[in-house]
């Protein structure tokens, strides 16, 4: 009988695992999930490439309000850190490919942009809402997780930035 129940158990946990278990979160203390995706020239970008340098890397859409709003903070840090060895990658999640165009055309930006139209690297990462952003230090570790964009917290992102960078 005592077998029986360590047999029912396992066959549950089992099953629980493949198919009803959530998501490793990608969260502060975890390593990034790796991706490689194509930049707008369709030249592949992978997280795993970049080890040994600070990333950003930054979940954004079209329609994403505050995602107007990071562009150009994001755009200023890319420029002030990038000798420092800071890269900047922004994963676009829209469908289609036009939209994130579009948006490009409005608000440029002067880091990294690579596309993920069938969701596969949020998903990886867990991302909840736009804009998602993730820091990621040298060794590949997530160090810091901010949903959304708020003013308020970029000096504190920066702060963070400065530190991993040794600045």
């Amino acid at each position: 009988m005592n077998m029986s129940r360590t047999l029912v158990f396992v066959v549950i946990a089992a099953v629980w695992l493949a198919f009803g278990a959530p998501a490793v979160a990608a969260t502060a203390g975890a390593a990034a999930p790796a991706f490689t995706l194509d930049d707008a020239a369709g030249k592949p970008v992978s997280l795993a490439a970049l080890r040994g340098k600070v990333v950003v890397v930054d979940f954004w859409a079209s329609w994403c309000g505050p995602c107007r709003q990071a562009f150009p903070w994001m755009n200023a840090l890319q420029q002030k850190y990038a000798g420092k060895g800071l890269v900047i990658v922004a994963v676009n999640v829209d469908k289609k490919r036009s939209d994130a165009d579009r948006f490009l055309a409005q608000v440029p930006a002067q880091f990294t942009t690579v596309f993920d139209p069938d969701g596969k690297t949020p998903a990886a990462f867990d991302v909840r809402g736009m804009p998602t952003t993730y820091l990621v230090d040298g060794s590949g570790k997530i160090v810091l997780v901010e949903e959304g964009f708020r003013e308020e917290t970029r000096d504190a992102m920066e702060a963070r930035i400065r530190a991993l960078l040794g600045t």
